[in-house]
């Protein structure tokens, strides 16, 4: 097992931050040493001493950066992803990319230079809930009639240090719009359930935020005996987070604001008391089992691209 790894995060909003901590708190579990490098525009924020403490070097130009990192984090804005990749594939072994993988699906991925022996993997840190595995683990998945899906929350409360107006999330250009910015529901679906065979999406801006990104997307979508709905809004006053399966026993509230399993009828309820940032460290100790040859890489980039592709409703 390799016991140093020279890693380097390209772009450090609020995610970037939290992926910093967790493969800190991670690595130093394993006694795997390390060291950190940053890869900045100049435009973002200026570093407090606690990250200053955590990072080895901060590069400003592709020019000066070393070619012999064993992982690249890419955490900048979703519509600079394909030309980061495509820029710094050949300055690292592997790469662990934000979701989602582009902000568009007519890539070509041919160019990206990407190395045949590399993990490129896409995040989808839904999958590592407990809800999620409790799903996948204990129930009959094939018996299920119909899912529905609703992730809803109030867009201008996501980050109370920021204009929201100021965010990618608000901008289509950038990658925003909650067909994109929530996959998180058609990446946990699809690895529950697999593709679907079709769907049909209806998705617009309706509320009356500050945005030109769709604040609204509604899905139907048909598997071979099931049936799924999906509700995905930058508007809800009130967060709601869950995943309804019906089934022929019982109805199964997945909560994931809650964080409990709720049977409706036999009302048996499984509280598993997780926070945000459990599941997040989940998915970054599973990146580097990944890249150590313990694990299989389950979201790579054309899974990642084929996810994109039914949440921007083309699939």
């Amino acid at each position: 097992m390799k016991r140093n790894y020279k890693i380097a995060i390209i772009g450090l909003g609020s995610i970037g931050r939290r992926h910093l901590n967790n493969i800190v708190d991670v690595l130093n579990e394993k006694n795997i040493s390390y060291t950190i490098d940053l890869i900045r525009s100049g435009k973002g924020q200026e570093l407090d001493r606690e990250t200053v403490q955590k990072i080895n070097q901060v590069y400003y130009s592709h020019d000066d950066i070393p070619n012999d990192y064993d992982v690249m984090f890419i955490t900048n804005p979703t519509h600079l992803h394909f030309e980061t990749i495509q820029q710094y594939a050949g300055n690292t072994k592997h790469m662990f990319i934000e979701k989602p993988i582009f902000d568009r699906t007519d890539i070509a991925m041919d160019m990206l230079a990407l190395k045949e022996e590399a993990v490129y993997y896409v995040a989808c840190p839904l999958r590592y809930t407990d809800i999620i595995q409790y799903i996948k683990k204990n129930i009959d998945l094939q018996r299920v009639y119909c899912a529905r899906v609703i992730c809803s929350s109030y867009l201008p409360g996501w980050r109370p240090d920021q204009d929201y107006r100021n965010t990618y999330s608000a901008h289509k250009e950038q990658g925003g719009g909650v067909s994109i910015d929530l996959i998180h529901e058609w990446d946990y679906l699809c690895y529950l359930f697999g593709y679907p065979t079709q769907v049909f999406n209806i998705k617009g801006k309706y509320s009356d935020l500050e945005i030109d990104s769709h604040d609204l997307s509604l899905y139907l979508a048909e598997y071979p005996g099931m049936a799924v709905e999906v509700h995905l809004d930058y508007f809800g006053r009130q967060t709601m987070r869950e995943i309804q399966l019906f089934t022929p026993k019982d109805t199964v509230v997945g909560d994931f604001i809650a964080s409990e399993i709720r049977y409706l009828k036999s009302r048996e309820v499984f509280s598993f008391k997780e926070g945000r940032n459990d599941f997040q460290r989940k998915e970054i100790a599973h990146f580097f089992e990944i890249i150590e040859g313990k694990a299989l890489n389950d979201n790579d980039l054309i899974t990642a691209l084929n996810t994109l592709r039914i949440a921007k409703g083309g699939f």
